[in-house]
């Protein structure tokens, strides 16, 4: 039994569901979303609630019970309340500017690193060095989110570079005289 795929999901007040052949559809206050369903699940939606359940007991189904119930819970949440990722720029000299649908990111380059800002997603500059990242889709703010910190990664000598707000940074201890 997979205890993630047997727990309930409670639809939000003002969220629409609907469960068509192979795709599960959310729409709220945030946007819609859909998730890709396997054949060989079960959705029940009734009363307020959603259920997933398997259609047979083999191994492959087990293994995609729980998946596809946390893909239906996050379209939910996400249309309803929507998920953001905090983000901060630690370093001398290092900024950010955000100049219509584009983030500027000033990282001790030659250059400043431009970002077209996908669409769904909602960027919010708090000041130079953080910013805040949100959108209704979880799987697109965590890719995006990881694009960006990918263009300078923490050092782990001074810590200097683009972080998640609540990351740590395992420094390293520098060369002894």
């Amino acid at each position: 039994m997979s205890r993630i795929g047997q727990a309930i999901i409670k639809i939000p007040d003002g969220t629409e569901v609907k469960h068509e052949g192979n795709s599960f559809w959310a729409k709220g206050l945030k946007g819609e979303l859909t998730a890709p369903i396997s054949e060989s699940i079960n959705i029940v939606i009734q009363d307020g609630i959603i259920s997933v359940e398997p259609k047979n007991d083999t191994l492959k189904v087990k293994a995609i019970w729980g998946t596809t119930r946390a893909l239906i819970n996050n379209a939910v949440s996400g249309v309803s309340v929507g998920f953001t990722k905090d983000m901060e720029i630690v370093g001398v000299g290092y900024r950010g500017a955000l100049q219509g649908k584009v983030l500027s990111l000033s990282l001790g380059l030659s250059h400043s690193v431009e970002i077209d800002v996908p669409e769904g997603i909602q960027v919010k500059m708090d000041g130079n060095t953080k910013f805040t990242i949100s959108s209704a889709d979880k799987q697109k703010l965590g890719e995006f989110a990881s694009m960006v910190r990918s263009k300078r990664p923490p050092e782990p000598f001074k810590g200097k570079g683009i972080r998640y707000a609540n990351e740590f940074i395992l420094r390293k201890e520098g060369k002894k005289k």
